[in-house]
């Protein structure tokens, strides 16, 4: 039987890649499927994923219910047995839930540094300390032109 591996995308993304590599870039992998869900971003911005803060919300609000129906979809699929196991970034919570709502096995991929993954990891008690949300801007005279704003929304997408 093998692996059945699905790769999810977003429409976005994926155009991405087809301009990149051309609109046949996925053949000659029969055992890939690869798939693609709405996040929100207008799809005539070339640039929308460069808005950090802005994707970042995009995706929370977005992708749970696309990503939903596209697992249901693809369980009821004859031709490819039922999904075993969702592997996502870890910064993409839709996905679990999704997992969780289905009882399909889940496993997070984190990309990020192991420092980013601490940083993570004390999320909620920065918010118990009161220390997040930052009140007013604060820049980083390394990088001035980045606010700790935008830190902040990369992490709320779980």
């Amino acid at each position: 039987m093998g692996f059945h591996i699905t790769f999810v995308n977003t429409e976005f993304n994926h155009n991405r890649f087809v301009r990149a590599h051309g609109a046949d870039f996925v053949k000659g992998l029969p055992d890939f499927i690869f798939e693609t869900i709405p996040d929100g971003l207008p799809p005539t911005d070339k640039d929308a994923t460069q808005d950090i803060p802005s994707l970042c919300d995009s995706i929370r609000k977005n992708c749970y219910r696309p990503f939903k129906e596209l697992v249901l979809k693809l369980n009821s699929l004859d031709a490819v047995p039922p999904i075993s196991c969702i592997i996502a970034d870890g910064v993409m919570g839709f996905a679990g839930k999704v997992a969780k709502d289905l009882g399909i096995p889940e496993v997070q991929l984190w990309t990020a540094s192991a420092c980013g993954f601490v940083g993570y990891l004390q999320y909620d008690e920065l918010v118990q300390r009161g220390i997040l949300p930052f009140k007013g801007t604060v820049y980083v005279s390394v990088i001035s032109f980045l606010r700790f704003y935008n830190y902040v929304n990369i992490y709320i997408i779980s």
